[in-house]
């Protein structure tokens, strides 16, 4: 059993009011629903509304939207059974506004124009750097309809990584692996998605203090034994900002239609209507 306080936060009164052991028992990385809450106060979410929570883990990335703003959530994951989320949304009393899947995120089984709202937290970096998905994931929000997303990030640019974020702590644990590359920096996702006619209105800043919540949760992961991984709290507590952190970023769907047929999802199982 854990403090039921250990995850308060001032700054952050919805996710306070979430058990931290069920919190911690269901995370996959650092507290989602601290980023979650965060990005949510720069989206317009309401009643009702259709949001695609996209590689949302054991859901309760799902569960914190629907509770919070009633709105119908998408689960979609690659990793994680419905049945598992279902479950879990069950258990929450939101199963009628969660409706959890496995999907892979370049074959999506939705129509187009189907959401009002797109969230990804802590997944999109895994797919998101392709030049062209922005334009493929766009065919699925309605036009005036939002896209944010919260990843980590590089809080300046790099050449090559910083001795202390390559050197293992005393865990043995090295921080950067291969797949940090697809960090970037705020203003690269600025550019990024700024290459994509179907979006507009972008923001993308550094997470307030994003780095020093990652830590945290590292420590508490660490010292209340539900860290899935050997914990990176020392090279976060090296680093202190300077390189690494989380960036927040929007933006609204425009009216255009991207003339090409790209389709990732052609190379799968699904069958693909265009």
């Amino acid at each position: 059993m854990t403090d039921g306080n250990v995850l308060f936060r001032d700054g952050y009164p919805r996710s306070n009011t979430y058990d931290a052991q069920w919190v911690l028992e269901n995370q996959m990385g650092p507290n989602a629903l601290w980023m979650l809450e965060r990005l949510a106060d720069s989206l317009q979410l309401t009643e009702g509304m259709k949001v695609l929570d996209l590689g949302c883990g054991k859901g309760i990335t799902s569960i914190f939207l629907a509770r919070e703003y009633q709105v119908q959530v998408w689960a979609a994951d690659l990793w994680i059974g419905p049945d598992h989320n279902f479950r879990r949304a069950e258990e929450a009393g939101v199963a009628s506004l969660v409706h959890p899947l496995r999907a892979e995120a370049h074959a999506l089984p939705f129509p187009r124009h189907f959401f009002d709202a797109v969230v990804s937290i802590d997944a999109y970096q895994y797919f998101g750097t392709d030049i062209l998905y922005l334009s493929y994931l766009a065919r699925f929000i309605r036009p005036g309809g939002q896209i944010g997303i919260v990843v980590p990030a590089l809080m300046q640019p790099i050449e090559q990584v910083p001795d202390h974020l390559t050197q293992p702590q005393d865990n043995g644990k090295v921080f950067w692996e291969d797949d940090c590359w697809a960090f970037k920096t705020p203003q690269w996702w600025t550019e990024h998605w700024s290459r994509c006619r179907c979006v507009k209105d972008i923001q993308c800043s550094i997470l307030p203090d994003g780095w020093r919540l990652w830590m945290d949760f590292e420590d508490i992961l660490e010292r209340t034994g539900y860290g899935l991984f050997p914990s990176d709290a020392q090279a976060l507590r090296r680093d202190h900002g300077r390189y690494i952190g989380f960036a927040c970023c929007t933006a609204k769907r425009t009216a255009y239609t991207p003339e090409n047929l790209y389709n990732p999802s052609l190379g799968s199982d699904s069958q693909v209507d265009i």
